[in-house]
């Protein structure tokens, strides 16, 4: 009897080790699946880069090309010279020293975030134009005045840095927070100056913060286009947009997005790389900086200094498209213009569901499946967020306009059916391609809360015999809903303000405010952009609100 309750607890533990083994391998196959889902656009360019350059490819090369990479390295140099100016100086100065409204400012410096580059761009153009809001002013003091062209790629330099310049802010802040407060006091006690302890000690520790708020910064520059083409620079995503729509040329286009994705991993590896260069160790005794008081005077001076970037990259441009949407009120603000926002709320709550969908599938799917090399897999599946919204486009439109054509091909040949397109110029198409692109800003979020979830609290449901999901819907989603709340808000912010990937895959019966905003900009019809505009940025101001209490919090 004894010899038989032994052989049936060893088969027992044979079973479940199958079973085990099976939900490990099923749980890896589902993983695979999502990760190919979202890097298919990638896949797709790099299988169409196979069939060889479009006719126009070589007459590019010799005559625009040059002008493309020029500008392109131009805006790369130039913004991450102003962003960390001002980035790292706004973060250095709030964290550092006491002045006049500097809690204020701490969370004011977040603002230009929730502004569109092509929105400020907008705002911009306006205000150094004839007859704009600056020719006015000076024609109310009596002043001749004197007209700035910033129509031209050093305009386009400034008005990305001003507009995103707060990434290198709020991780050169966190640094400065949490790492800087015993660095300095050592240096304070060898008698190091506070000029010198920045330069020679603080900066080099923050190096890899800062690099990694600047690469999001260049990534951000690369993938603008409606800022580009409004001051006619010519760079990647515009010479993309003009080789598929003017063109006519998918292929030109997509040895353009290949040498696009080429100088973005550059610019990832090269994080990396920096990153792995420096390690810096801080504990809880050194989160606390004391900050530095001084004169009235240098008060006062540390307070305008801060206050500059907040002036130009937020009430500035606000300023210049409230009065715009005050004349323009009228022929602009009817029903149509509000079932235009519908759509564009609609389009974006349903994307921050699928996107947070797929997002938590992915991180749950390679947690269960136990296996360090789908984990180490399922990282792929975030990359989308470091291509150009142009590029994911491309990479969308090619497998879906093949798989529709070989679909209306088939249905014909074999049935006598007449179908018309079932991904390519929908809204499917569209979700998938805004889901590719955000999968990482709703990954990040659910991710970091899910790491806080003990793992002895699922293992012990499972120990109890209780499955994956029924312990995931009943112990952990409860655990983690403040971060699937946040990855949603966040999805919804970027999808309402994204303008190329929008461009190239929206219906032709769907419109947005992004895109909306960008018709009047084209059509000459500025002033007109700027109820949409201003729409897209009070909405946007509530991550920005949540990302500061979250800043706050750590």
């Amino acid at each position: 009897m004894k010899q038989a309750g032994n052989n049936s607890d060893i088969f027992s533990i044979k079973a479940r080790l199958r079973r085990l083994k099976r939900d490990t391998n099923r749980w890896s196959i589902f993983t695979l699946a999502i990760v190919l889902f979202i890097t298919l656009p990638v896949i797709a360019i790099a299988v169409k880069l196979l069939e060889g350059p479009g006719e126009t490819w070589w007459h590019l090369v010799d005559n625009l090309l040059v002008d493309y990479i020029g500008n392109s390295f131009f805006l790369i140099f130039a913004c991450s010279l102003l962003v960390l100016i001002t980035g790292v100086g706004a973060a250095w100065l709030v964290a550092r020293f006491e002045f006049p409204f500097r809690k204020q400012l701490e969370w004011l410096l977040i603002l230009p975030l929730a502004i569109p580059s092509y929105i400020v761009a907008y705002a911009y153009a306006g205000v150094f134009d004839y007859g704009g809001s600056l020719d006015l002013i000076f024609r109310f003091l009596n002043l001749e005045f004197i007209r700035i062209d910033i129509m031209n790629k050093y305009g386009l330099a400034y008005v990305l840095s001003i507009s995103l310049f707060p990434y290198v802010y709020v991780s050169s802040r966190a640094f400065f927070l949490n790492q800087a407060g015993n660095l300095l006091e050592a240096s304070t006690m060898l008698g190091v100056g506070e000029f010198k302890s920045f330069f020679r000690l603080m900066l080099p520790l923050a190096r890899p913060a800062i690099i990694a708020g600047l690469i999001l910064v260049l990534m951000e520059v690369l993938n603008d286009y409606g800022a580009a083409q409004y001051f006619g620079v010519n760079t990647f995503t515009t010479g993309i947009f003009r080789a598929w729509f003017s063109l006519e040329e998918p292929e030109t286009a997509v040895y353009l997005s290949a040498l696009l994705i080429f100088i973005v991993f550059a610019l990832i590896l090269i994080e990396k790389w920096q990153r792995k260069s420096v390690q810096v160790s801080g504990n809880r005794a050194s989160r606390y900086i004391h900050r530095k008081t001084g004169t009235r005077l240098m008060q006062n001076l540390k307070f305008l200094l801060v206050l500059i970037p907040v002036i130009l990259g937020f009430f500035i441009p606000v300023a210049q498209l409230g009065y715009w949407a005050f004349l323009t009120a009228e022929q602009v603000f009817d029903f149509n213009f509000i079932q235009l926002s519908l759509q564009s709320f609609g389009i974006a709550f349903i994307t921050s569901l699928v996107t947070v969908l797929f997002a938590t599938l992915l991180i749950y799917f390679a947690k269960w499946s136990n296996t360090s090399g789908i984990k180490s897999i399922s990282k792929f599946g975030v990359l989308g967020y470091a291509i150009p919204g142009a590029v994911v486009a491309i990479g969308i439109m090619i497998p879906t306009l093949a798989f529709d054509k070989w679909f209306i091909v088939t249905m014909d040949s074999l049935f006598g059916i007449k179908t018309g397109f079932l991904f390519n110029g929908t809204l499917v198409a569209l979700v998938y391609a805004y889901s590719v692109r955000f999968m990482a800003v709703a990954h990040n979020p659910i991710e970091s809360t899910a790491l806080k979830v003990s793992n002895s609290i699922p293992d012990s449901s499972k120990m109890l015999g209780v499955g994956n999901f029924k312990t995931f819907f009943k112990i952990e989603f409860p655990l983690i809903k403040t971060g699937i709340l946040s990855a949603m808000i966040l999805v919804f912010i970027d999808v309402l303000k994204e303008l190329p990937l929008t461009l190239i895959l929206k219906p032709f019966h769907i419109n947005t405010l992004a895109v909306k905003a960008f018709e009047y900009a084209s059509d000459e019809m500025v002033m007109e952009a700027a109820i949409p505009s201003l729409f897209i940025i009070f909405t946007a101001t509530i991550p920005v609100i949540f990302l500061n209490k979250l800043l706050i919090k750590d």
